[in-house]
């Protein structure tokens, strides 16, 4: 600063506009760089507010068309307005600014923008550094005054004031500097800011929607661009700490039911490490992966654990049936799956399962052998029990487990219907029946021969010679046959009799039939013999109606031994067999009584013919036998009895008449 400009400066009054301490020069910019002018040189700045009365301001020089902007050094218009600027259009030939056409205007925005025009110098200030303005004034007054007083040379105070501008300089260096390192470590924050941000919005895969656009970045200053992306990376960050904990969460649920279907579990290093690689990629979509990967093996859990509880119920079932530990069969597994209690989980890795698989195929074949050897245990109980003939109290014993020999495997659920304790009882009773098979079975072949008789008897067969009693009983005494051979046999035999018998009930039926004809005839044959036959006595009215019911019968007889002797023949036919009466051939027996029948018939007519010609003969010579004594009556009564007797009657009457006609 020269004398001159010292000098000019301090000519000023109190009440003018004071400088904020920068002086702008014609032609020099506030940073000390030169400025090519054309004509009127202007300088413009934009001065924006951060709080009064600090200032940030930028340097832009126009060329052109001038807006000359320049503050009003009235103390009027500056007491009256604090913050006024002083807009007028000039051409850009004018040599000099016009005062009179000054117009006044308020700027209470965040920019003030203002001109100097070049013909002289502009220092900036603003009302509130009046004090400050007036106390530099003084100072430049009093040391003007001191020089005076002291008489220093002008060489001497322009090197002072060059001293002084020098160090003033400096202490503005000093702060440019600051601002400038100041400013880019503000830039180094909102780049680094930057920087997380896209890397937070590459991990989570947010779309960069609200980032501001270059133009937007270049009208902003520094702290507005930091104090926009500084929320959004708090955000992003409180995002990406949610987000992390929705991957472990998701993480550690997969690494969970991994090891359970695995059957082990993962160190926690792993799944950490895991993680941490993860970290890289939080994107919805990776999460929605995770997710669905989890819901995958939570239905996969789910199914095994199904599966799992449905081989440990038909392990329970199995163990119900044959009696085993349930606990320490499914123990032997896994001992999860014994553990009560609804808190304790069953583990349904694939050992686990096969474990299950191959508990249920080992019970399976222990039962089906246990059931084979029970149906061979009873099956030798129902022989022993044919054979013995035991009380129904012994048979009740054992009652409810009979049915097996008619049941499949699966059918069989009863609780310890197949324990060793079962089958053990079973075996135990055919031991015992067999032991006493041995005392009992020359009893039980003499009883089923007696039966075996029976059923011959009834039936009118011979029973075998081979199995009678007498030789039985020997045989059983000698040794040389088995007991039970022996009543097989008998058995069998019965059977084959049974069957014989069966075949033979049509024939016997008629047999039985004719027997009786044969009945009523030799009733018939008493009764017609009667004399006393048609008295009024009790009961002659029921032999009456019994002796004509008997001459039908008898009159049926011929036809009926016909049909017999016919069927019978066919029956023989059928059979390639002889039908066997008593051990006589019945058609033989049929055709006697044929022809016993047929001489009786002829004898009978033979007796009728003689007795119409006795009786002829008595009426011719009744009236000469009038005198016959007593004696003679009776033993004419007694040749009477004798014509039922046949042949040798008819010659005994004969003799008889004989004797009493000579």
């Amino acid at each position: 600063m020269t004398q001159k400009n010292l000098n000019k400066s301090t000519q000023r009054p109190n009440n003018s506009w004071n400088p904020f301490g920068l002086v702008i020069k014609t032609g020099i910019d506030p940073f000390g760089s030169p400025i090519s002018t054309i004509g009127m040189m202007s300088v413009e700045f934009n001065l924006i507010r951060h709080g009064n009365p600090r200032f940030l301001f930028q340097f832009k020089p126009q060329i052109g068309d001038f807006l000359i902007t320049k503050f009003y050094r009235s103390s009027t218009v500056l007491s009256s307005k604090p913050f006024v600027f002083v807009r007028k259009d000039i051409d850009s030939d004018a040599k000099e600014s016009v005062d009179a056409s000054l117009e006044l205007s308020n700027c209470s925005g965040r920019e003030w923008r203002f001109c100097c025009d070049g013909a002289s110098d502009l220092v900036l200030g603003s009302l509130t550094s009046l004090h400050s303005d007036s106390t530099c004034s003084a100072l430049l007054r009093e040391l003007q005054t001191i020089w005076n007083e002291i008489g220093e040379t002008e060489v001497e105070k322009d090197r002072i004031l060059l001293e002084l501008e020098r160090e003033c300089l400096q202490v503005y260096r000093r702060k440019v500097d600051e601002a400038s390192n100041a400013r880019a470590c503000l830039r180094q924050s909102v780049a680094a800011n930057e920087a997380e941000l896209s890397a937070l919005m590459a991990a989570l895969g947010e779309l960069a929607l609200n980032t501001q656009t270059q133009t937007d970045k270049c009208s902003a200053t520094l702290k507005e661009q930091l104090a926009s992306v500084s929320p959004q990376v708090q955000d992003l960050k409180m995002k990406k700490e949610e987000r992390i904990k929705q991957f472990a969460d998701v993480k550690a649920q997969i690494d969970k039911i991994s090891g359970e279907i695995s059957g082990y579990t993962q160190i926690n290093g792993a799944a950490t490490n895991c993680l941490s690689m993860e970290e890289q990629d939080l994107s919805l979509r990776k999460l929605t992966e995770y997710q669905l990967h989890l819901h995958n093996l939570q239905k996969e859990k789910s199914d095994r654990l199904n599966k799992v509880l449905e081989y440990v119920n038909e392990v329970h079932s199995l163990c119900g049936v044959l009696g085993l530990d349930f606990g320490k069969t499914v123990s032997e597994v896994h001992p999860s799956l014994h553990e009560a209690g609804p808190e304790q989980s069953k583990n349904i890795s694939n050992r686990t399962l096969e474990g299950l698989d191959q508990a249920i195929l080992k019970l399976k074949t222990e039962r089906k052998s246990r059931i084979q050897k029970l149906k061979d245990f009873l099956e030798s109980l129902f022989e022993l029990w044919n054979l013995m003939d035991p009380s129904e109290e012994e048979i009740n014993r054992f009652r409810n487990i009979t049915f097996i020999l008619g049941s499949s495997e699966p059918e069989i659920t009863e609780p310890g219907f197949l324990s060793l304790n079962v089958i053990e009882q079973v075996a135990a009773e055919v031991e015992r029946l067999t032991n006493l098979k041995a005392s009992r079975m020359k009893e039980l072949v003499m009883k089923k021969r007696s039966e075996l008789e029976e059923i011959c008897r009834r039936a009118h067969i011979e029973p075998d010679v081979s199995t009678a009693a007498e030789k039985a009983n020997a045989l059983i005494n000698s040794g040389l046959v088995d007991p039970s051979e022996l009543l097989v046999s008998i058995e069998t035999q019965i059977s084959k009799a049974k069957d014989e018998a069966a075949s033979r009930k049509e024939i016997m039926d008629r047999i039985d039939r004719w027997l009786v004809a044969c009945e009523e005839e030799n009733w018939l044959e008493a009764y017609n013999l009667d004399e006393n036959r048609y008295s009024a006595g009790r009961g002659a009215h029921v032999n009456l109606k019994h002796a004509e019911k008997a001459r039908i019968a008898v009159t049926k007889i011929p036809a009926m031994v016909e049909n017999l002797i016919n069927r019978t023949l066919a029956w023989e036919g059928e059979q390639k067999m002889p039908f066997l009466y008593d051990g006589v051939r019945l058609v033989s027996l049929l055709e006697d009584y044929k022809l016993t029948r047929q001489l009786r018939e002829e004898e009978k007519k033979k007796y009728r013919d003689h007795k119409k010609l006795q009786d002829l003969l008595l009426t011719e010579k009744e009236a000469m036998i009038s005198s016959i004594t007593f004696s003679l009556q009776e033993t004419t009564e007694d040749s009477y009895v004798f014509r039922s007797s046949g042949g040798t009657s008819y010659q005994t009457l004969d003799n008889v008449t004989y004797d009493f006609t000579t």
